[in-house]
């Protein structure tokens, strides 16, 4: 066995003569175990409330979307669409028409994104998950479903038969106007459900019929905004990509669901990160006492250290000692931290103690990928520790 090794797990496994090592032991020890289980409760909860915050537009928005780089609209033609069913890794894809229009209920005013969908729609998205009152829309009619935000803003209810529900689009073409009814399209509409998924996304659509937006502002059979698919859970994303990509010859843009919410990933990383910083500033003041605890050992010991350097012992074996013995208490206290972590969270995830409402229980994710950000911070951070306050063993205080 190595020889240093040796001595670190003899003076690591017993207790010191002087109590007052013993006592900075015990409480570096002791944080160094709190740190680790604190740190790893802390991104667990926050893994659980960035999945809780995603699950609203992971439900709303598609896997891809994809969308012309010449324009706002494009064609797509039946070889084409068979061509997409045909990649291996696409489950179902929907054809939409979006654009930003008026509407008007009861003299009120509302400007926001019609969004018409096909019969596949609902095979790409979740949406219907969201319908908190009245149902989904019916193909190949005027029935539409509107945010919640919405609603609110012009006093909308379902099934209100008695004020009209209208959307209006400019027309397209040039020249002077003479009528101003003549220069909007408009459609009467039905509204027959309400769903409610997050604030933005609540107050930005208006679903219809997608035969609905095309005769609103005026599209051909086969032109559309945008392509939304829902990928199989085991495709290659790049090789869809690459596919898509050459069926329309290199002349679209395509959106994954990260690049979809750009801002909302970016702001949930900075916080995860924010909060790692904060944590690790912690553990970091904790392994103070650490160094301290090895130092006071050094001194504790340095009769036996002079044994040891006489009988041919190097400086840097010597080091090795309080190096290796530091390193061990970090590992074993984040490994134990580790370990009441886990069950922490795992309590939490099966018996949900803690609840933020009756009905919502406070949400945690146990993610591997938090175990190792645990413990590679533990031991990295008690290692420099350890390596700091090691150096302290010289030939000027062994002589």
């Amino acid at each position: 066995m190595n020889f240093p090794f040796y001595i670190a797990k003899r003076y690591l496994k017993s207790a010191n003569k002087n109590n007052a090592i013993n006592i900075i032991n015990g409480i570096a020890s002791l944080g160094i175990v709190v740190s680790s289980m604190v740190l790893f409760v802390v991104l667990s909860i926050f893994s659980g409330l960035v999945n809780f915050s995603l699950s609203f537009s992971n439900d709303f928005d598609p896997d891809l979307k994809i969308s012309s780089t010449l324009g706002k609209s494009y064609t797509i033609s039946s070889q084409q669409e068979k061509e997409i069913k045909a990649i291996d890794g696409v489950a179902s894809f929907s054809k939409i028409i979006e654009e930003r229009v008026l509407f008007m209920f009861d003299g009120k005013e509302q400007f926001t994104y019609l969004k018409g969908v096909d019969a596949s729609f609902l095979k790409v998205s979740n949406i219907k998950k969201g319908l908190f009152n009245g149902q989904w829309l019916s193909p190949k009619t005027s029935q539409v479903v509107v945010g919640y935000g919405i609603s609110q803003k012009l006093s909308l209810g379902i099934f209100d038969f008695n004020n009209a529900f209208e959307v209006f689009a400019p027309k397209p073409g040039k020249g002077n106007i003479e009528n101003p009814d003549d220069a909007f399209t408009k459609i009467g509409l039905i509204p027959v459900g309400i769903y409610a998924v997050s604030e933005d996304l609540d107050s930005k659509y208006v679903f219809s019929d997608i035969e609905v937006a095309r005769e609103l502002l005026g599209f051909q059979p086969n032109q559309i905004t945008t392509l939304e698919l829902k990928l199989k859970p085991n495709a290659d994303e790049n090789r869809v990509k690459e596919q898509l990509q050459t069926i329309f010859n290199n002349k679209i843009t395509i959106k994954n669901r990260a690049q979809l919410n750009d801002a909302l990933y970016k702001m949930l990383n900075t916080e995860n990160t924010a909060i790692y910083l904060l944590f690790t500033l912690v553990i970091i003041l904790t392994l103070f006492t650490l160094a301290g605890a090895i130092i006071m050992m050094i001194l504790d010991k340095r009769g036996n250290l002079k044994t040891l350097y006489n009988l041919g012992t190097e400086v840097k074996d010597l080091r090795k000692i309080f190096l290796l013995q530091g390193t061990l208490l970090s590992v074993l206290g984040g490994v134990l931290g580790l370990v009441l972590g886990i069950i922490i969270v795992l309590i939490q995830q099966q018996f949900e103690v803690i609840m933020i409402t009756p009905s919502l229980a406070y949400p945690v994710a146990f993610l591997f990928k938090n175990v190792l950000i645990v413990l590679t911070t533990i031991v990295s951070l008690g290692f420099i520790a350890s390596l700091i306050a090691s150096s302290r063993v010289s030939k000027k205080l062994l002589e």
